[in-house]
């Protein structure tokens, strides 16, 4: 459920928690990294006439006031996750699909390496690492195994 914060964090800034705002937010909770359509999808489940361009207003403002965050994984649209989270890397499997978090402090040797190099500032937490979940990786790895056995 939305937590009052979020009610008293809008209201100190001028804004009221309306019911579509809450329900995206409540969405956004409850998927954890959504994409706008899933947002929506979900919303109409308890309030069938919320549009999309609703849902992806709701999201600009909710990002604005620093309540929702969103990632790029992949070519397709952003999604969204709730900002109160800890800040982490998006791990997405090429196989399988699967998003997993990882700490950020994993990618500060990387991103101090970039800095010193070539004094470039990294934003990690917008973008994602591709490759294969541990179960893909070690299914693969099985397959491999199976085949130089014959």
């Amino acid at each position: 459920m939305v937590s009052t914060d979020w009610q008293t964090d809008l209201r100190n800034r001028g804004y009221r928690l309306t019911p579509q705002r809450q329900l995206v937010l409540e969405a956004v909770e409850k998927l954890g990294h959504a994409t706008p359509d899933d947002i929506l999808t979900e919303v109409r489940r308890t309030a069938g006439g919320v549009n999309v361009s609703t849902v992806y207003r709701t999201l600009e403002l909710l990002e604005e006031l620093g309540l929702v965050s969103h990632a790029h994984l992949g070519h397709g649209p952003p999604t969204y996750h709730l900002a109160e989270r800890h800040h982490h890397m998006h791990l997405m499997c090429r196989d399988c699909g699967t998003v997993l978090e990882a700490d950020m402090d994993l990618a500060a040797p990387f991103a101090e390496k970039l800095r010193e190099a070539m004094g470039f500032e990294t934003d990690m937490k917008h973008f994602a690492i591709f490759g294969r979940c541990a179960g893909c990786a070690a299914a693969l790895h099985g397959e491999a195994a199976a085949r130089d056995d014959r």
